[in-house]
This record gives structure tokens, C-alpha cells and sequence, in this order.
């Protein structure tokens, strides 16, 4: 079968064609360096630290892991976990304000780079290590210990020691909790101070939090891994800051916990006293507080509340060089820039992402009238200028005059990377990735009377005929499917050159068409979401009359694999199969923050829970139905399977159950993610004829 398809290996095999790709990257203030991370090729897991010199445009390797072994503990394991990483070696990094020194962990061990010799040093730290950064004067370097202590050391490997250590079985230091770099892209745990001498430092207790297991039932021997997770309804973690000094001081964090128990993320720069983001458990006010470094009080700087919820968007809060605050807020049904109190944009983009920050300007990413575009934009104060070139998605890192700008779109394979200095163009940073072996034909589209986003995807060569359809969403919060970049649509390409129309549709809910589109699905997961995908599959059919509609099908993972299981439950009429993967299937048991902000408290609205379940749907199922679960998921836990199963084996309804033992909520073993497109497209073909 492998040898016949050679596009479902060689997708599993670059993960996605994400290996070799360049990213991360850090500029000098000075402009005369880049750092960025890429592995050698893009079949090579294994991703290294490198520098490219802007004058001459010379890339050089500064550390090359691909000869070392890799030991990850499983906090590590979890961290990467958390934020979707695959690759091997070194993942992230992090350097001091002047980008002298960058510091790394490999295989649980501090590593730091001279970036002036290019040496680099493993220090002699306890370990296993997570999160090592230097201050930003470049003197120190401050690590979490997966024991719980956050330590800190001289760049030289001198003088380390714990500038706090857990007072219970349960507490960590400087290490985002799950609910944090789960659902509010908060990776880390502490601030460095611009001086170098302190850190704001997060506090975590778990022992609030219920315990699940996640065992192995393909090794019955091995003891389940324990996990705190926070169900909706549940006890969160106790999450606290405290200022740390490098001389061994600690001053305590006071604010309104009980009120506003979400630390959503901290600042700490020279622009002003340091920031953090608090949110109140339902998520319909947050407040940013400064903090008096000295004495640990709080003060609200800015509050904001909403009917349905607050949005957290990366890059802020933070503070300009002379001591204003940015932040992005919903202002008359758009995102907008908000600098002091000056709003800086006006209604002709949505502002997703602020980026950097200057004195003089500030660039920030953000969705233009057509939602599946990013653009990168300058904000001054007398007015805006786009900085992205071409149709597609962009993004920018800066440092001094220097610009790292990466773009991508339908027209090219992968991402291109260029260097500017000032408005001139110098170089460009290779990319090693693969070239996909087939070329999606995607058709971009407006679709019904809400002008939902879709693409659809035709068999390579197709000239006339009835064809049946796939749907292939995903349909839910933070991701669109429907973007202009040609490797978000190769998979698709494929399932199409396999006999089907596919047709891929963002509804409400999804993010790039400002806060009322994303707030649709208030309390309403399944009658929104639903909705839109049978909307735009009509709507479709309308202007491509060789879709057979009496052929339908629909697949997806996570909330795409809840929203395909769903169809098939609800939607008969329309769905003759789904491939439901990682599906939520009861609300109650996914994660807090997520659940509770869209679908409230379980206790305080149990008939919301109720309505958006595919449990007590289990009797209605008269289509093919596949479920997908990887058995080691502590994100969807395979319990959301499990009890879906259960369920539709009482109603005395037939379906199909693939438990993939040892993998996650993503599948990153090649002959895994291999054979899962292959047995989709089997069940596909068997169930639509």
C-alpha cells in the first residue's frame, strides 16, 4: 500500500513538511545577527541552533545536536505536549537583551552559547532541566527544575543555586501550569527583571486539582501516568507570583486571587513597573495590574469586561519605551490597537498579534476584509502602513533596522524567508524542507449568505462527472483551515486525487472576522458550528452542480473530529459518514478554561452541557461513524471515546473504533500517520460507494 501512495509517508515522514523549515527567530537590537532554529533537512528531526550574519548573509551553524541521543523527562514530554512541538534537539532558546549569549536545554542539561566565539558550554546544573533563560543582561541564567525549584547560575556555570524551592508535593516554580500552556499559549512561568536582579516567578499549586490516569493498555505492566487535570466544573491549580531576587529575596504577589484566579500572562520591561494579566474564572472581566516590585502590591492599570467573554492576544499587555500601554480590545466589532488611550487602527483589518514594540512604532499581525489573509502592519501615530507583500500569510521579527520577514501563500511551497534592512531587501535564510510530491488546485470561496470562508480541492486531472464530497474542517475556536498557504492544503489534495470533491469551510467561531463572528457560538457549539458546514456545503453545490450531494462525508481531528461525529448524530440527512479523530464528545470532561469560557459552568448551566454532548445522541446514529484516539491523549482524554462507544453499543448502534496505543493528541509516528489516511480513505470509499 506504501509503495503505491507515497504521499501519506513522505507527509509523515517531515511532519508535515515542517522539518528544515527556519523559525524562531531572534534579531540583535543592533541588527548585525539573526538566530533562528532549523534542522538539516526536512526529513531531520533533529533541529539545531544557528546564526546568520546580515551584512555578509552567511549562515553558520552554532550548535548541532544531530549527533547526540535525546532523554526527555516527563515534564518535558508534557511541555512539548502542550505546545504541538515534534521536532527533536533544541526546540526553543532564549538570549539576553544584547543577544551575547543564548541559552538552550538539551536532554534535560543547560546549555549556553557565546555568540561572539560561537562555543558552546553545558553547565553543571541539577536536572532535568525545563525552560533555561538568561537575564537580560547576560549574566545569569534562571531554570526550572523538574523537582520544582526555580535555580538560577552565572552564564560562566558558577555560583548556581535555588531562588525558590516547592513547600508541597504539589508545588512547581517558574512552570506554566496545564491550563496555561494548554489554552492560553502561556509556555513559561517567569519574568526577568531589565536589571537582571529579580524575576516575577509563578507559583503553582496542584494539589487542588482532580487526578486522572492515562494508562497503557498495550503494556498492562507499566504503572498509568498520573496527571492533574482540570474538568470543566473542577478545582484549577493555585496559581501565585512572587518577585524573586538573584540575592536570595522573595516578596509575594498581592491581588485579588479568589476574584481573578487566571494568571493570564506578565511583563516586565523598562517602559514601566511590571504588568500582569488576571481573568475571573467565567472570563467576562480581566484586568491588567501593575506591581510594585519592592513591596508586592497591585494597582489596576485597565479593566474590561464582556457579555460573552475577554480574549487573550498575544504581545500584550505591554508598555512603549516612554511608558505607554498596548494592548488590542473589541472596539465597534473590530480588534483594534489601543496605545494609552489612543486607538491606533481603524475598522480596515482586525489586529491579531502585537510583535514589537518601539517608542516610534509598533508592528503588529493582523487579518485585512479577507479573513484568509495575515498581513504585517506598521502602526505609528499618524497612521498605518502594510509592510507584507503578496497574497498570503506573514509575520516579522525585528531588531534595530533589521526585519526577519516570512511569508507564505498559494502560489509557492512552504514559507519564504527574506531579510530587510530598513526597506532593502539583503538576503534570504534557506529553507531545507521538502517539496510535497503532489500540488493542491485550491478554488477559494464565499459561500451562502454569511460568506463563509471555504476552499474546494478537485482530483488532480478531473474533467467531468458526479463526484462525492468530503468535508474536512476543523470548525472550532483559534484555527482556520482556510488560509492562503499551499501546505495547508496538501493532505486535501490528496484525499481529493483519491475520487472526492473536498471542501474545506470555516464557520463561526473561527478567528479573522472580528469579535462578534467568533462570539457566534456563544453557548451553541453544536447548533453554530453544525450549521455552517451544512450552509456551505449547499452553498457549494449551488455553484458546482457536479457535487453529489447524495454522497457526503465528513472527517477531522480534535474539534474537527467532535464536529464530524456530530454531523453524522444530528445531520443524517445530509452526512453519510464521518471520521471522527480525538473527538470531545461530553464537555464535562474537557478542560476549564476552554469549556467554561464558551459553554459556561457545568453546574450553573448543565442544560448548555447537555445540548452540545454527543452522548445522549447515541440512539440517533443511522451512518457510518469511524472514532479515532490515541490512548495516551491527556488532552482529549480516549475516555471522551470510550464512553461515546459505550453508548452507541446500548443503543444497539454499529460503528467503527480505531485506539492507537502509545500516541497522543497528535500522531507523529511515521507509520502511524501514514496508515491513518490510508484507513480513512478505505472507510471512505467502502461507506459512500
Amino acid at each position: 500500500m506504501t509503495a503505491e501512495l507515497s504521499f501519506p509517508r513522505q507527509q509523515a515522514r517531515t511532519q508535515r513538511f515542517s522539518l528544515g523549515v527556519p523559525r524562531a527567530f531572534t534579531v540583535a537590537p543592533d541588527g548585525s545577527r539573526v538566530l533562528f532554529l532549523r534542522s538539516a533537512s526536512g526529513t531531520d528531526r533533529r533541529t539545531g541552533l544557528w546564526s546568520l550574519d546580515v551584512e555578509t548573509g552567511q549562515e553558520s551553524p552554532l550548535f548541532d545536536p544531530f549527533a547526540d541521543s535525546e532523554e526527555l523527562s516527563p515534564e518535558e514530554r508534557a511541555r512539548r505536549e502542550r505546545s504541538r512541538e515534534q521536532a527533536a534537539g533544541v526546540v526553543g532558546y532564549a538570549t539576553d537583551r544584547a543577544m551575547t549569549v543564548a541559552a538552550f536545554a538539551l536532554s534535560g542539561k543547560v546549555h549556553v552559547t557565546d555568540l561572539a566565539t560561537g562555543a558552546t558550554a553545558e553547565l553543571p546544573t541539577p536536572g532535568p532541566v525545563i525552560d533555561p533563560r538568561p537575564d537580560p543582561t547576560g549574566r545569569h541564567v534562571a531554570y526550572a527544575v523538574t523537582a520544582g525549584e526555580l535555580r538560577v547560575v552565572g552564564v560562566d556555570g558558577s555560583g548556581d543555586r535555588a531562588l525558590a524551592v516547592p513547600d508541597g508535593d504539589e508545588v512547581t516554580w517558574g512552570v506554566a501550569e496545564f491550563i496555561a500552556a494548554e489554552e492560553m499559549d502561556r509556555f513559561r512561568g517567569y519574568w526577568w527583571a531589565p536589571d537582571g536582579e529579580r524575576l516575577l516567578a509563578a507559583r503553582v499549586d496542584n494539589s487542588p486539582v482532580q487526578r486522572w490516569h492515562i494508562a497503557d493498555p498495550a503494556n498492562p505492566g507499566r504503572t498509568p501516568a498520573e496527571i492533574a487535570y482540570p474538568a470543566a466544573g473542577t478545582a484549577n491549580a493555585d496559581v501565585s507570583v512572587s518577585v524573586l531576587g538573584v540575592d536570595g529575596s522573595r516578596v509575594d504577589v498581592d491581588w485579588d486571587r479568589a476574584a481573578f484566579p487566571y494568571l493570564a500572562t506578565a511583563h516586565w520591561s523598562a517602559g514601566g513597573p511590571p504588568l500582569l494579566l488576571v481573568q475571573t474564572r467565567d472570563q467576562r472581566t480581566q484586568r491588567v495590574l501593575t506591581v510594585d516590585p519592592d513591596t508586592g502590591a497591585t494597582s489596576v492599570l485597565h479593566e474590561e469586561t464582556d457579555q460573552d467573554w475577554v480574549d487573550i492576544k498575544p504581545g500584550w499587555p505591554a508598555w512603549t519605551s516612554d511608558g505607554a500601554l498596548v494592548r488590542i480590545a473589541a472596539i465597534d466589532g473590530f480588534w483594534r490597537l489601543v496605545v494609552g488611550d489612543e486607538i491606533r487602527t481603524d475598522d480596515s483589518f482586525n489586529v491579531h498579534t502585537v510583535t514589537s514594540v518601539t517608542t516610534e512604532d509598533i508592528l503588529v499581525r493582523g487579518h485585512d476584509a479577507d479573513s484568509t489573509q495575515i498581513h504585517v502592519f506598521r502602526v505609528r501615530k499618524d497612521g498605518v502602513e502594510r509592510l507584507s507583500v503578496g497574497d498570503g500569510v506573514h509575520a516579522i521579527a525585528r531588531g534595530g533596522d533589521v526585519t526577519v520577514r516570512v511569508g507564505s501563500g498559494l502560489g509557492h511551497f512552504g514559507a519564504v524567508t527574506e531579510v530587510f534592512r530598513g526597506d532593502s531587501k539583503v538576503c534570504e535564510i534557506a529553507s531545507l524542507a521538502e517539496t510535497p510530491s503532489i500540488t493542491p488546485n485550491v478554488t477559494l470561496l464565499a459561500l451562502g449568505e454569511r460568506g463563509l470562508r471555504g476552499a474546494l480541492l478537485l482530483p488532480t486531472g478531473y474533467v467531468d462527472g458526479k463526484l462525492p464530497v468530503l468535508l474536512d474542517p476543523y470548525g472550532g475556536p483559534h484555527a482556520q483551515r482556510v488560509m492562503q498557504t499551499r501546505n495547508g492544503f496538501t493532505a486535501s489534495q490528496w484525499l481529493a486525487d483519491q475520487g472526492f470533491a473536498v471542501l474545506v469551510v470555516d464557520g463561526r467561531g473561527t478567528p479573522g472576522r472580528g469579535p462578534a463572528w467568533e462570539r457566534a457560538i456563544h453557548f451553541d457549539f453544536a447548533g453554530a458550528t453544525l450549521e455552517d458546514q451544512v450552509d456551505g456545503l449547499h452553498a457549494a453545490a449551488e455553484q458546482f452542480p457536479f457535487l453529489d450531494l447524495s454522497r457526503v462525508a465528513i472527517r477531522g481531528w480534535s474539534y474537527g473530529g467532535y464536529l464530524s461525529a456530530l454531523a453524522v448524530l444530528r445531520r443524517p440527512d445530509v452526512f453519510r459518514a464521518g471520521i471522527a479523530g480525538a473527538p470531545v464528545t461530553d464537555w464535562r470532561l474537557y478542560d476549564t478554561h476552554y469549556t467554561e469560557r464558551y459553554l459556561g459552568h457545568p453546574d450553573e448551566r448543565p442544560e448548555v452541557y447537555d445540548a452540545n454532548s454527543l452522548i445522549e445522541d447515541a440512539s440517533k446514529l443511522s451512518r457510518d461513524l469511524m472514532i479515532i484516539h490515541g490512548l495516551a491523549d491527556d488532552n482529549v482524554v480516549a475516555a471522551h471515546t470510550l464512553r461515546l462507544s459505550s453508548a452507541l453499543l446500548a443503543a444497539g448502534r454499529p460503528h467503527t473504533v480505531l485506539p492507537l496505543s502509545g500516541v497522543t493528541h497528535m500522531t507523529p509516528q511515521e507509520q502511524v500517520a501514514e496508515n491513518l489516511l490510508l484507513l480513512q480513505v478505505d472507510f471512505l470509499k467502502r461507506s459512500l460507494g
